[in-house]
């Protein structure tokens, strides 16, 4: 889990030097070119960039820590910059965050590949191994999530619910092991499958969706003609839906791990060992809660995300909620 011993804290504090739990604790949150297990245990990642002026450049991020820089790149407050502020360059590194994005994808496709492997093997028969611990979650999703709220279009999306439900989940998990990085507690990360969510919505939305918002049901005519007030709060609703996916699983997974930080950085705020009596089984609580709360998160994310869809093929709500259940029943 994310449970960060104490040696590694105090390694990060030199003798001397007054701890500051607020470094230590953006240390573990932000992205960075080298993924830090323990002591004496870092992997160091390769940084990558492209300029117009320079060309590729290919090398690994210890030369920040031997050498300081190299060919004028170097790192400042974990941003790389260049020595000569006139050259452009792209970054296309492998950072921590990266590298953690294709280990879960690749624990997916081996996941969900000798699944498939597994059913075309067996046919009909109960499923066994892996396939067995990850069909009921499958099932889930499509009877309980899809169904219900997308209806009988449902089918149209599962590939995306469940890449959208697995990939949140496993990230989650992830980053509460030592070392993980905080892929679903970063912005850029949130922010794009809020986006993937938000153009699928719009481009499946059919004359019904566009209607409710530019047309609402029940609402006088002077609310949608001379004062368009109704017109524009469901425009701005269309924005506001995955603003709040964004914020919703960024804020939930990043204050996830400042709380079991914090309360480890407690030993040291404190300096006596009395208090580990307290913070390091409180932190191993937080930690246990915190994987309720990577499900949950993924399952919200998942859940909102095939409401939003329902609502945007959907044609009536009366006929499309009874063809839901008449297929869920089948």
């Amino acid at each position: 889990m994310m449970f960060c011993p104490a040696s590694a804290i105090a390694a990060q504090s030199p003798e001397g030097e007054e701890f500051d739990a607020g470094e230590l604790i953006m240390h573990h949150l932000v992205d960075s070119y080298e993924w830090h297990f323990a002591d004496h245990l870092t992997l160091y990642l390769p940084v990558i960039v492209y300029s117009p002026d320079l060309g590729i450049k290919v090398f690994s991020s210890k030369v920040f820590h031997d050498a300081g820089a190299y060919e004028g790149f170097f790192l400042d407050h974990g941003k790389l910059r260049h020595t000569d502020e006139n050259i452009r360059f792209y970054d296309l590194s492998i950072t921590k965050n990266v590298a953690q994005i294709l280990l879960s994808l690749f624990l997916m496709s081996v996941i969900f590949i000798s699944m498939a492997r597994s059913y075309k093997k067996r046919g009909n028969q109960p499923p066994k191994g892996i396939a067995a611990v990850f069909e009921p979650i499958v099932v889930y999703i499509r009877d309980e999530i899809a169904i219900p709220n997308i209806g009988p279009k449902y089918e149209k999306f599962m590939p995306y619910l469940l890449t959208l439900f697995f990939y949140i989940w496993f990230n989650n998990l992830l980053g509460l092991f030592p070392g993980g990085g905080n892929v679903t507690g970063n912005l850029a990360v949130t922010g794009v499958l809020a986006l993937i969510t938000f153009f699928i919505t719009q481009f499946n939305g059919n004359r019904h969706y566009w209607g409710h918002i530019f047309n609402t049901p029940g609402v006088p005519w002077w609310l949608k003609i001379p004062l368009p007030i109704m017109p524009l709060v469901e425009l701005i609703g269309i924005f506001t839906k995955p603003f709040s996916l964004m914020v919703r699983l960024f804020a939930n997974i990043t204050a996830g791990h400042i709380i079991i930080l914090s309360i480890i950085s407690l030993i040291f705020i404190f300096k006596t060992a009395l208090m580990s009596l307290v913070s390091i089984p409180f932190a191993i609580f937080m930690n246990f809660l915190e994987l309720l709360v990577a499900l949950l998160q993924a399952y919200i994310f998942t859940l909102l995300s095939a409401i939003y869809f329902g609502s945007a093929v959907e044609e009536h709500h009366e006929e499309s909620s009874q063809e839901a259940m008449d297929h869920a029943t089948v």
